[in-house]
């Protein structure tokens, strides 16, 4: 039974992301997991990992469900090989929470800390650390992580220094102390002794008060004039997407939609247009890029690119009026590829051969790529799955600074998750582009096949296109210049804060032995 409890805890996390947004549910399912650590010093590092992991995988099979739909609907894997590649990704992505819990235990055994060392100082520091890990490892699935519920919350103000996983690392502190308020409370009642909250108490009240103050500060300011953009949503049912049958109807519907009316940029979701150029019929980019140069508009054309033989890449297409765009376009490649869609990880490809996805095995944008210049602002692409990954969007923007080059001012993602279908994948993946505005201090703006099609400003605007519709967002944009924190330096601090929490930990105790 308490270990079913973990796993509908876990589970119950999904509540606090979008589209549910009820973040304190994830402090408290976090206060619960912390809780049953630090009240069961007797339990094995066994047991502690078991409750660890089967929170997570609770958490990770709940919040990422949809996959079975790209996996079974989209991509042509039987109903129970789906469901069963959904709950083995739940399974790894749970042995992160285990990690943290098990470790926890271990290091309180052998340091033989007390329950406000383990509260305030291990566990949201391992915690920290295994989110961060869980970010990298096998190029990352930072998915859902905590940080994400709390970008309308009270601590939402911590992203521009720490990012999601100094968010994260917050909410972590503030779930330490709720665990020792209620392991306070349950020994009051068993013994009729005093509880002591002030220490608890005092940490979890000003972490709040220290988010809200910092959501106050401006960390970047406008800089140059704001740009009228134009957003399309094609809304092309994945089974169409790429189908022989459509593709005639697909390129007539974006050429309308681009050339209905000028903007200073125009962006397309990722592969709106789904064949390579050299594919396309006759004058098809010609006329759209005679659209751009008489109406001095820029474009973002979301369409895959070819360099060779087995050579295709994730691409967008940048096009300005003047003659010199037209023969040299903008380009950027994807870098950050998705596994499984997008690249094949070695001894998988039976795997990938199951299933019925084009463009399964693409070559890697530069890790660095400048960006794409819009009247005076500078403009950062980034497509779908990259946006999970705010220390390379920030580490681009830092490189730029420290080179002296031109800094991006607004942030753009194209994406195309019609493969989730209509399921919570979309407000989730909105949530985390709302999470690199906290962090950068940019304007996001997103352009996206059936949802979430979005522009977002700092300070916390939104304005979205309504899902599954065909349509177009229309808006003006201030591009914003400047450092936050974060971008200058990235996942350093909640890093090595981390390390440094536990290293008090471990000195408290060493501290402790010497007085005795």
């Amino acid at each position: 039974m308490p270990l079913l409890l973990a796993t509908l805890v876990g589970a119950a996390n999904v509540l606090a992301f979008a589209p549910f947004n009820f973040w304190p549910l994830q402090i408290l399912a976090l206060a619960w997991l912390f809780h049953g650590v630090i009240a069961s010093p007797e339990a094995g590092v066994r047991a502690h990992f078991l409750r660890g992991w089967l929170y997570g995988f609770g958490w990770a099979a709940a919040g990422v469900h949809w996959l079975y739909i790209s996996m079974h609907d989209y991509g042509g894997m039987p109903s129970w090989m789906a469901a069963l590649a959904v709950a083995l990704l739940g399974l790894y992505l749970g042995l992160y929470a285990g990690a943290a819990t098990a470790l926890a235990g271990w290091l309180r055994g052998r340091w033989s800390s007390g329950t406000l060392t383990l509260g305030l100082l291990m566990l949201p520091a391992l915690w920290a650390l295994s989110e961060w890990a869980r970010g990298w490892v096998f190029t990352g699935f930072p998915w859902l992580i905590s940080g994400y519920a709390h970008t309308n919350g009270p601590l939402a103000g911590f992203a521009a220094v720490g990012g999601v996983y100094g968010v994260g690392w917050v909410s972590a502190v503030v779930a330490g102390a709720l665990a020792l308020l209620w392991l306070g409370v349950r020994r009051k009642a068993a013994s009729g002794g005093t509880v002591r909250i002030v220490l608890p108490l005092g940490a979890a009240l000003l972490l709040c008060v220290a988010g809200v103050a910092l959501r106050q500060v401006q960390w970047t300011t406008p800089q140059g004039q704001p740009i009228s953009v134009r957003l399309l949503q094609g809304n092309i049912p994945q089974e169409m997407k790429f189908s022989n049958d459509a593709l005639v109807s697909t390129l007539g519907m974006y050429e309308q939609m681009i050339t209905a009316e000028p903007a200073d940029l125009i962006a397309t979701p990722e592969t709106a247009i789904p064949l390579l150029p050299q594919q396309l019929p006759p004058d098809y980019l010609g006329r759209i890029l005679r659209f751009v140069q008489n109406s001095g508009s820029h474009l973002a054309l979301g369409i895959p690119l070819t360099d060779g033989p087995q050579m295709y890449a994730n691409s967008l297409l940048g096009f300005g009026p003047s003659a010199e765009s037209a023969a040299l376009p903008y380009r950027y490649d994807k870098h950050h590829l998705v596994p499984f869609g997008e690249f094949i990880p070695p001894g998988f490809r039976w795997f990938v051969d199951m299933m019925n996805i084009p463009l399964g095995d693409m070559t890697r944008g530069a890790p660095v790529q400048s960006p794409f210049g819009v009247k005076d602002q500078w403009i950062l692409p980034n497509i779908c799955y990259e946006d999970l990954f705010g220390e390379e969007i920030a580490g681009q923007l830092r490189d730029a600074y420290r080179a002296g080059q031109p800094q991006a001012s607004v942030l753009l993602n194209l994406s195309n998750i019609a493969w989730f279908g209509n399921s919570i994948a979309l407000p989730q993946h909105l949530q985390i582009s709302q999470m690199r505005t906290l962090e950068t201090g940019r304007p996001m703006l997103r352009a996206t096949n059936t949802g979430a099609t979005a522009v977002i400003v700092p300070g916390g605007g939104l304005d979205e296109l309504t899902p599954f519709t065909r349509g177009v967002l229309t808006a003006k944009v201030q591009g914003y210049g400047g450092q936050t924190p974060y971008i200058l330096l990235g996942n350093k601090l909640v890093v090595g804060l981390a390390v440094l929490m536990l290293l008090l930990a471990w000195g408290r105790n060493k501290a402790a032995r010497i007085l005795h």
